[in-house]
C-alpha cells in the first residue's frame, strides 16, 4: 500500500524522505559557504567536502573555476535566487 501524507508542503509518500535543497551555508563557512552547503546536502563531514574540493583545486585546474561556478550558483540560505540570477535579474530590469 502506498499511503500519501499531506501537509502545507507537495505531497510525500510513506517512506520517502522530503526533497533536499541545496544552499550555500553561512554558519560553518570559511569562503562562501560551499563547501558547507554541500557537506549539508550530502549528509557528509564537511571537512571531508573541504579535503575533496582542496584536492580538486591542487590536481586540476578546473577547481578554482568550479569552486568559484557553485559560489554564484547556489543560492544562500534564506534566498530563492543564487547571486547570478540576481545579478541577471538586475542586468535585464535596467537595460529595458
Amino acid at each position: 500500500m502506498n499511503a500519501t501524507i499531506t501537509d502545507a508542503g507537495p505531497a510525500i509518500t510513506a517512506g520517502q524522505s522530503p526533497a533536499r535543497h541545496l544552499h550555500r551555508c553561512p554558519d560553518d563557512r570559511m569562503l562562501a559557504g560551499v563547501a558547507s552547503g554541500l557537506a549539508r546536502y550530502l549528509s557528509a563531514d564537511v571537512t571531508l567536502v573541504r579535503v575533496a574540493i582542496a584536492a580538486a583545486c591542487l590536481l586540476t585546474g578546473a577547481g578554482p573555476a568550479l569552486y568559484i561556478a557553485a559560489w554564484l550558483l547556489i543560492p544562500a540560505d534564506g534566498e530563492d535566487q543564487s547571486l547570478a540570477a540576481g545579478w541577471i535579474a538586475r542586468h535585464r530590469a535596467g537595460v529595458r
